[in-house]
């Protein structure tokens, strides 16, 4: 399945979560999700009884939508997070916390995964001075991320920036928000990370 590139916040409608797709609109109220908090369609008012397997498919469902990544790319982290020692579930989210996206997003870069996405292919970020155009490239604790010389004035990175007083930043980052990088100081704990995801039916879903 390729990414989806449709109305974001449909899909927070029909998944009934705040999967945070629309940044600044959402934190201002405006999301769909607030105003009609229903399932999309002419009979979206009428949630019927969910069975077992649909929710675990709908919260494989949050996670893909909310991080960005298609069928392929989940199965694969999903792999490697039942490969490891510890809790499947857990070492799922943290790898996937990894990806240069999102961390481009939880140091504050971008208002959204998909910005911080575009901000990455686009060549304007930088890891230890190098540029780095590969969204799911892991990124290791100690690494330096930076918005490249010539975008640190873009005004969607100053506006990111300025809307974290009001989010704040998650505590595995360290952000120089004058000069515009941060360090991926740590990975964090799945108890640190606050998603609207329940991974242990995820796990459920991918052990049958």
């Amino acid at each position: 399945m390729a990414r989806y590139r449709g109305p974001r916040e449909k899909i927070e409608r029909r998944l009934d979560a705040d999967l945070g797709l629309k940044g600044e609109r959402r934190l201002n109220g405006k999301s769909a999700l607030e105003k009609r908090p229903f399932a999309p369609g002419q009979h979206g008012q009428r949630r019927g009884k969910i069975s077992e397997y649909g929710l675990q498919l709908r919260e494989k469902q949050k996670a893909k939508f909310m991080y960005g990544v298609s069928e392929k790319q989940f199965r694969k982290y999903f792999k490697e997070a039942a490969r490891r020692e510890g809790n499947t579930g857990s070492n799922l989210i943290t790898l996937i916390e990894q990806r240069l996206d999102n961390v481009v997003y939880r140091m504050g870069f971008a208002t959204t995964r998909a910005n911080a996405r575009q901000f990455t292919t686009h060549g304007h970020i930088l890891v230890d001075g190098k540029k780095v155009d590969i969204p799911s490239y892991v990124v290791k604790p100690g690494q330096k991320i930076e918005i490249k010389e010539k975008s640190k004035t873009n005004p969607q990175v100053a506006r990111s920036l300025e809307l974290t007083n009001q989010t704040g930043i998650v505590d595995w980052v360290d952000v120089d928000k004058d000069k515009v990088f941060g360090i991926f100081t740590r990975i964090p704990t799945r108890e640190e990370v606050v998603i609207p995801v329940e991974e242990r039916l995820i796990v459920e879903l991918y052990s049958k």
